[in-house]
């Protein structure tokens, strides 16, 4: 193989595996097992969950447990990782811990996963550590596999792919929850902003504000040049047949409930 060649398989490997890992963490993760947004058969779920997991996201049911609390006590001490208590935390320190804190219980905050054997064997018993060196040890003997049947180029290429998919919720956490980086669409009580660039990075992940202002839509991109892919794919999977009982809040719907919000915050002050 040639330099121009080795270059060529780089970059369709690595690309190929951007996408589907980040849509794993994208549609996979977060918007079918955090926040149901739609549903599909369990073959499907299991397709988005494997390339997920597969750049080291870890065990399913710490992962929803987590963004479940970061919602619920957004911003505050008690969200896991809010940068507003200090960067180092926010992006990785919040996990190196060994287990839950005692305000966040997946029994409570994450019961509807505790039923699938799959994914309690990968949570390790609530240990972090053994949860994430399995899902470690899983990704590394995926591209020792992808090594023996394609080459070092398609594994290097895979390896760097799931790595940088990784940083995708990690950065996100820190960058779209510092106010001065992004720009506020709709009044919510935290400190959530749309960014451009991790939106087109994050496959709509991006356009954390949205978000915010209604987790449970499939939807995120609103306005016009807010791109959301994961949503594109998810409408694409419905015309397949691949999804079904997608919640999709409008642009006009969550002006609505955001003019309704906003009408809520002035008669509380």
């Amino acid at each position: 193989m040639n330099v121009n060649e080795v270059y060529i398989v780089f970059g369709i490997v690595f690309t190929a595996s951007y996408v589907l890992h980040a849509m794993g963490v994208t549609i996979g993760y977060h918007r079918l097992l955090t926040h149901r947004s739609f549903t599909c058969p369990k073959i499907v779920e299991y397709f988005w969950i494997l390339a997920g997991y597969l750049a080291f996201e870890g065990s399913p049911i710490w992962w929803v447990t987590m963004h479940r609390a970061h919602h619920r006590y957004q911003d505050t001490p008690l969200d896991p990782h809010s940068p507003s208590f200090g960067l180092f935390r926010s992006h990785i320190g919040w996990m190196l811990n060994r287990g839950y804190p005692s305000h966040i219980d997946p029994s409570l905050q994450s019961k509807d996963l505790l039923t699938d054997p799959v994914y309690r064997f990968l949570e390790q018993d609530g240990d972090w550590h053994k949860a994430h060196r399995l899902a470690f040890v899983i990704g590394i003997f995926f591209r020792v596999a992808i090594f023996v049947c394609f080459g070092w180029v398609a594994a290097l290429a895979s390896l760097l792919a799931g790595f940088a998919v990784l940083q995708i919720p990690i950065m996100l956490n820190v960058i779209c929850h510092i106010p001065k980086l992004g720009y506020k669409s709709y009044a919510t009580n935290d400190d959530s902003v749309n960014v451009w660039w991790v939106g087109l990075l994050a496959f709509g992940e991006g356009w954390h504000n949205n978000h915010h202002a209604s987790p449970s839509s499939a939807r995120t991109g609103m306005k016009l040049h807010e791109l959301d892919l994961s949503w594109l794919t998810i409408r694409a999977m419905e015309k397949l047949r691949l999804a079904s009982g997608i919640n999709e809040v409008t642009p006009a719907q969550l002006a609505m409930m955001d003019s309704a919000r906003k009408s809520k915050q002035l008669t509380q002050v």
